[in-house]
């Protein structure tokens, strides 16, 4: 079935889920009940007024003939030439044919193209990931497969495109296979494209169950090494305590009588932050908090880690992760509180330009989310300074600064940023 043939609350419901709304937030700015529009995306509640659907369109930011099915969506402004060269990358399921390369040449594309990820040149990526997609198929290096669909994954997440990126990252599990860390790292993926798709619940146990499989249980943890250091287990005195009678094989230093490396320490810490979160979106506040302190034990230990996942793990990314759970439950407090020392730190200015934008761009939502356009306002400027393509190409952005562009007057900042991406009118 094409889109045009979709009835039109599917069609409703498709852009409301790649405008990063919910159904309340779509309801709140059409200034309607939240049943009302589960019942029009059901289909149990027509549409047969046009303005109703213009409003609907208005709000969705495309025209009314897209919802009727009369015509193709135009591209908008900040659409990425070449993401259909990436959907077509991924519909290949035999093996293309492409010049053969050795395993190391293959190795430096990828590191080059999750370097460019990492500096938030998403333009550049998406113009180079179609054709890496085709290299990868051809090579017997499981990990380099697993980390090209995971950067797939990523950059899809970002531009809107949450169920193609949940393709790969399930792309990337069934590549991993039984590999335990290649496994865990792909469920990170998972868990991201899931909970963009709003589908947090389950999120939270697909990223939950993979956590546990990679990580020992809470009261079978030694204390562990990392480099000269000694580092108590990362949940309290309740742990049982084991000899250090095993060297891990990730960075960083020694491992643990578990046997793992300081490098899938950070995978198994990254999985529970994002279970975390998509715990939160659930409405699981005590669980979220439980998930985040079980990754902030782990994070204790890993200090100046090869990040060989390329995770950016560590206990500024546990903070950053606590400053939304709080905004989520509505403490508004305790969200800006944290937000303000957390960006102080050397640690913060550490992290990949991407993961700073992405980071500042959740914090606009929670802002909106608690009612404070300034601080929307400012964390989008801050979120343009870091990494412009954060805002310049995610339909999140651009929906956010639609919301706060609204405002009468508009907070600061945001009429530029609403000329750049071309919302003004």
């Amino acid at each position: 079935m094409t889109s045009d043939d979709l009835p039109i609350g599917r069609r409703v419901a498709s852009w409301r889920v790649r405008r990063s709304m919910t159904q309340q937030q779509l309801a709140d700015r059409l200034c309607r009940s939240k049943s009302w529009v589960d019942k029009v995306e059901r289909g149990v509640r027509a549409l047969d007024r046009y303005s109703v659907i213009q409003d609907l369109a208005e709000v969705l930011r495309i025209d009314p003939e897209v919802l009727l099915g009369q015509q193709s969506q135009k591209t908008p402004v900040g659409a990425l030439d070449g993401m259909d060269d990436i959907r077509a990358a991924l519909a290949r399921y035999d093996t293309p044919e492409v010049t053969q390369q050795t395993a190391e040449e293959v190795r430096r594309q990828v590191g080059y193209a999750w370097l460019t990820y990492q500096h938030a040149h998403y333009a550049q990526l998406v113009r180079v990931l179609p054709s890496l997609l085709d290299v990868v198929q051809g090579v017997r290096a499981l990990e380099l497969r697993v980390q090209t669909y995971r950067l797939a994954s990523a950059l899809l997440v970002k531009l809107g495109e949450a169920d193609l990126g949940w393709l790969s990252a399930d792309r990337a599990m069934a590549v991993a296979g039984d590999d335990p860390p290649l496994a865990a790292t792909a469920a990170i993926s998972v868990g991201q494209a899931l909970r963009a798709s709003g589908r947090d619940c389950l999120a939270l146990a697909a990223t939950l169950a993979a956590a546990n499989r990679i990580l020992p249980p809470p009261t079978d943890v030694a204390p562990f090494r990392v480099g000269d250091h000694e580092v108590d287990g990362p949940w309290g005195d309740q742990m049982t305590r084991q000899p250090h009678d095993h060297q891990g094989a990730g960075g960083g230093g020694g491992g643990r009588a578990w046997g793992l490396g300081a490098g899938e320490w950070a995978v198994g810490g990254t999985l529970l932050v994002q279970a975390a979160l998509a715990a939160a979106g659930c409405g699981e506040h005590r669980r979220a908090e439980e998930l985040a302190d079980r990754a902030a034990g782990i994070a204790t230990g890993l200090r100046g880690y090869d990040d060989e996942y390329r995770t950016s793990f560590g206990s500024v990314a546990v903070e950053l992760t606590r400053v939304l759970l709080a905004a989520q439950r509505g403490d508004a407090s305790e969200a800006v509180r944290r937000h303000v020392s957390v960006v102080r730190r050397e640690a913060w200015r550490r992290l990949p330009a991407e993961y700073r934008g992405a980071y500042l761009v959740d914090v606009a939502r929670a802002y909106l989310h608690v009612g404070d356009l300034r601080g929307a306002a400012r964390a989008l400027v801050d979120a343009d300074s870091v990494a412009p393509a954060e805002v310049r190409w995610r339909p999140l952005a651009r929906t956010l600064i639609a919301d706060v562009a609204r405002a009468n007057p508009a907070p600061a900042g945001v009429a530029r940023l609403a000329t750049l991406v071309g919302l003004t009118r």
